[in-house]
């Protein structure tokens, strides 16, 4: 039938072209894509890993060593002087006792750096550099840091309303705060260090005054 229709006609097309097929390039696009896909579910299946694994690691320590937090508590204070002159000078004389408490039964504590501060009103008037040393399990240890000294100190009429409230009853807000440097030890491994603070908001009885001080608990901040 085609041959007698080109020959009606008096011309050959020739031969019919088949179509070319519609999802060629597609088909290239998809594999490129396919790649770049397969390479991200891979990093974020070793990222998911990674984070099981790390995760299991933190369970199966805390099961095993149950880690308490170290406990800081100030048991006694004697504040012999602590007056303001005329011209902005805090004279002070103030000695603290503080214990350290590890309730930890397999996890000892490198106290590689305490720095303690005095602070009045925000503004501080003292440091102190203690020794350091380590602590171990089920162990309570004990810190004394003596503030003897003068330093000027500027208050504004708010601060000087307060400290003027604080000498007639002869109780003064005093803030002692730790600056720690340590480093956990777990059998024969040490972690690396880590720079905690501890602070200490005291209300501090003047030695001559008929007061008692009451033991206060400190808090920690990483």
């Amino acid at each position: 039938m085609a041959e007698k229709q080109a020959h009606l006609n008096g011309a050959y097309y020739g031969p019919s072209v088949p179509p070319a097929p519609a999802n060629y390039r597609s088909h290239r696009r998809s594999s490129g894509c396919g790649c770049g896909c397969c390479l991200l579910k891979l990093l974020l299946k070793i990222i998911i890993t990674l984070v099981i694994i790390i995760g299991l690691a933190v369970l199966i320590f805390w099961l095993i060593f149950r880690p308490n937090e170290v406990k800081f508590h100030v048991t006694d204070v004697s504040l012999n002087e602590f007056k303001m002159d005329g011209n902005n000078t805090l004279h002070y004389d103030l000695a603290v006792n503080i214990t350290v408490r590890n309730p930890n039964r397999r996890i000892g504590v490198h106290y590689d750096r305490i720095e303690a501060r005095a602070y009045y009103e925000d503004q501080r008037f003292d440091t102190q550099t203690l020794p350091s040393f380590y602590q171990g399990h089920k162990n309570t240890s004990f810190l004394n840091p003596v503030f003897k000294g003068e330093h000027l100190v500027f208050l504004g009429a708010d601060e000087t309303a307060e400290f003027n409230e604080e000498r007639t009853s002869n109780i003064y807000s005093i803030d002692v705060k730790l600056y720690l440097r340590i480093r956990f030890k777990v059998g024969s491994v040490r972690t690396g260090r880590f720079r905690p603070k501890v602070s200490c908001d005291l209300k501090v009885p003047l030695s001559a005054a008929n007061a008692t001080f009451s033991t206060t608990k400190c808090d920690w901040d990483f």
